[in-house]
């Protein structure tokens, strides 16, 4: 049976695009809700589309407490056993995150711990990025906990930093990975809370974080496939 999920976004829904392009070929999980903080954002309408659950459950203003209350009621509904973030820019209240424990994932575009944190998100990573000079950045998926970016990392994969590289070159380079991570990742834990145990970090063998300076498309999908085929 494939483990219901709930994808929580506060955008445009790009990587919840590709954990639903990913579900038909993966068996481990099944989108049965989409949660989004604003009525304007994308996701909802991707949800739509793929004829998913799409509710709004408004934060701005509101006590941490009802927020809590009212999106535990949704996830409770629909009987899910995973939620995964996915460009969703609000910290969770302390109750929704202790129902879920190793159980709720977020994905972030830079190497954690390094360029996390409130206000760390999007065009701004990007930029943090190459205002270090750092010669490369990448993803990682982690456990969420009561604080920004700060739970147990599940997965990583790097990302190289080009000679003039901007945010939005950079940004769409790691955003290609993201795109092909987080589903993979998103499989993992899945089939650990099937076996009725906490997902173990992702240890990916031998040369697999091999990252070709020229290449983000089929090669380096086989290289996180092969190596998500094996944990």
């Amino acid at each position: 049976m494939s483990v219901p999920v709930a994808v929580f976004a506060s955008g445009s829904g790009t990587n919840l695009q590709a954990l639903l392009d990913h579900e038909p070929s993966s068996g481990r999980y099944r989108i049965a809700l989409v949660v989004a903080d604003r009525s304007e954002a994308g996701a909802l309408e991707r949800a739509r589309r793929a004829g998913r659950s799409a509710e709004v459950v408004p934060v701005s203003g509101r006590p941490p407490e009802r927020v809590a209350r009212d999106t535990l009621e949704l996830l409770e509904e629909e009987g899910i056993r995973v939620v995964l973030l996915a460009g969703y820019l609000r910290l969770l209240p302390p109750a929704l995150v202790r129902t879920f424990p190793r159980r709720m994932l977020n994905i972030h575009p830079a190497l954690l711990p390094s360029f996390g944190g409130k206000g760390m998100y999007g065009r701004h990573i990007h930029e943090a990025v190459l205002e270090s000079g750092a010669r490369v950045t990448g993803v990682t998926i982690h456990c969420v906990d009561e604080e920004y970016d700060r739970g147990r990392i599940l997965a990583q994969w790097p990302v190289p930093v080009r000679a003039g590289d901007t945010p939005e070159t950079l940004g769409a380079r790691v955003l290609r990975v993201e795109h092909l991570l987080y589903p993979r990742a998103a499989d993992h834990l899945c089939r650990a809370v099937e076996e009725g145990r906490e997902p173990a970090p992702f240890q990916p063998p031998g040369r697999a974080f091999g990252v070709l300076e020229e290449d983000t498309g089929e090669l380096l999908e086989k290289q996180i496939e092969a190596a998500f085929s094996t944990g």
